[in-house]
């Protein structure tokens, strides 16, 4: 006896042993019982057939199908969107707004100020500002003939391409010992 003998002898016993175990195959569910669609219309005190015939029955207005698969626009919306983009988008407006976020970086070192200022501006383009300013005095402290911060900032500023158009603002808001600016988009 070889080896795909013994393999055919397997194969026989385990087909036996399957038609064994199976023996004919019964639903236990009653002839013509109700299903569960059925059982519920009959609680409701209809038949099914009477619910289906209802639902072949019933129109749908087109106007309602059409607004369903396409929705509506708000056009208003839509312009007021549209005019405060534009408002975003010009310089004289974004130059009157108040700024967003305010750091005062008097009485700081030159190191300490540029420190502060990454991680103010950081924390301003996480939360989305606009506009922020900038306190660093007009210098008038400082050791030597040279103000130290003013020029520091405006040195940032440069450097940072998160940053975009600067000024100073009126003498009511600090004039030249503080600096507005516009970050730009994400």
């Amino acid at each position: 006896m070889d080896f795909g003998d013994i393999l055919n002898q397997w194969d026989d016993s385990q087909k036996k042993s399957r038609n064994q175990k199976k023996g004919p195959q019964v639903s236990h569910k009653k002839a013509n019982a109700p299903t569960r669609e059925e059982k519920l219309a009959m609680k409701q005190g209809y038949t099914y057939e009477q619910i289906m015939e209802q639902e072949r029955n019933r129109r749908i207005n087109p106007m309602d199908m059409w607004l369903n698969r396409y929705g509506t626009v708000d056009k208003d919306k839509v312009q007021e969107e549209v005019e405060k983009n534009e408002r975003m988008n010009n310089l004289e407006y974004l130059k009157s707004l108040p700024p967003d976020a305010t750091i005062d970086l008097h009485q700081l070192t030159r190191d300490e100020a540029w420190t502060r200022l990454t991680s103010f501006v950081n924390d301003c383009w996480r939360r989305g500002c606009r506009k922020i300013l900038i306190v660093h005095g007009k210098g008038i402290h400082s050791n030597g003939s040279d103000p130290v911060l003013g020029p520091m900032v405006r040195l940032f500023i440069e450097q940072d391409k998160r940053l975009g158009t600067s000024g100073h603002p009126d003498r009511n808001h600090g004039g030249n010992g503080a600096t507005w600016v516009l970050l730009k988009n994400k």
